[in-house]
């Protein structure tokens, strides 16, 4: 399947939390929730569509990472079940971490639920490393969080190989 990716807004809340209720049966976030962390200007936040079907949303994911801090959290992501198994919650993890990188994040934070192995394997790949349990974290089901960090490598730029370094007449 082929997916392509788009920043969120607010006129996205009604598809995104269509997700989120069917994903997060019983501790989904409210739309008003939902509504204040699209609209504020700490976060980034994605959508996922089929190819040029830009208000078919399948996926999301969104990253809080204030300018000029060193930390970031993943605030949710979430794939409709049809869509699973096709690595587009990664490409969207992919995509928050960059943005992270982007603004300066040396660490990314999230919490998994205890309960999902397929997201917290995804992590692990990832990268994250697991740093401390929250117990009875997701309520109203008393489910622990698994809380995991990943350290933040700064983009490096390199020249490729067989490509020559050339002196132009302003630097000489």
């Amino acid at each position: 399947m082929t997916f392509q990716l788009r920043r969120a807004g607010v006129a996205d809340v009604d598809s995104i939390m269509a997700i989120e209720t069917s994903t997060f049966t019983t501790d989904a976030w409210s739309s008003a929730t939902m509504r204040a962390d699209l609209a504020s200007e700490h976060t980034y936040y994605l959508v996922a569509f089929p190819p040029d079907e830009r208000e078919n949303i399948v996926g999301y994911a969104g990253l809080l990472a204030p300018r000029g801090g060193t930390d970031a959290d993943i605030q949710t992501i979430a794939v409709t079940e049809a869509s699973r198994g096709h690595g587009l919650g990664r490409a969207l993890m992919d995509r928050l971490i960059d943005e992270a990188r982007g603004r300066g994040v040396t660490e990314v934070f999230l919490e998994v639920r205890a309960d999902n192995p397929v997201a917290h394997q995804l992590y692990v790949k990832l990268g994250f490393a697991e740093i401390a349990v929250r117990p009875n974290y997701y309520q109203p089901d008393g489910v622990d969080a698994i809380v995991m960090r990943l350290s933040v490598q700064p983009a490096r730029t390199t020249l490729a190989v067989g490509v020559e370094s050339i002196q132009t007449e302003e630097s000489r």
